[in-house]
This record gives structure tokens, sequence and C-alpha cells, in this order.
């Protein structure tokens, strides 16, 4: 699923994506870790991988996996 980055906390490495179906989900500092990222901007485009049970485990850019 794919959406834009809405919130992120430099500090903390969590923040929330707004996706495109406009529901927001939360990711933590693990997630923004499996990235391998170093930062992330306010409106830039995501995909979101999610576990078995819902959990944001991995944010990427799109076409990225």
């Amino acid at each position: 699923m794919q959406g834009t980055v809405a919130r992120f906390d430099e500090d903390t490495h969590h923040g929330t994506v707004l996706l495109d179906d406009g529901s927001e989900v939360a990711f933590g500092a693990d997630a923004f870790a499996a990235s391998g990222m170093r930062l992330l901007r306010l409106g830039q485009r995501m995909t979101v991988v999610r576990d078995d049970r819902g959990e944001v485990i991995s944010i990427t850019f799109p076409g990225l996996t």
C-alpha cells in the first residue's frame, strides 16, 4: 500500500503515513531503520509494508522492495 509521509520526528524516527485510502498508519524507529533511509520529508510518497498482524515493518520508496 502507498501513501505520503504525514509526520516524521527526526529525533525518534517515529512517524505516520497517510494512506491513499485516507487512513493514517504509524511507524516506529524499527520500520524506519529497515528502510535504509536517513531522512524523510513531509509529503514524500512511500510504500508501507506490514506484517501478518498489520504492524508496519518497513517503509520504502515506491518501486523499491
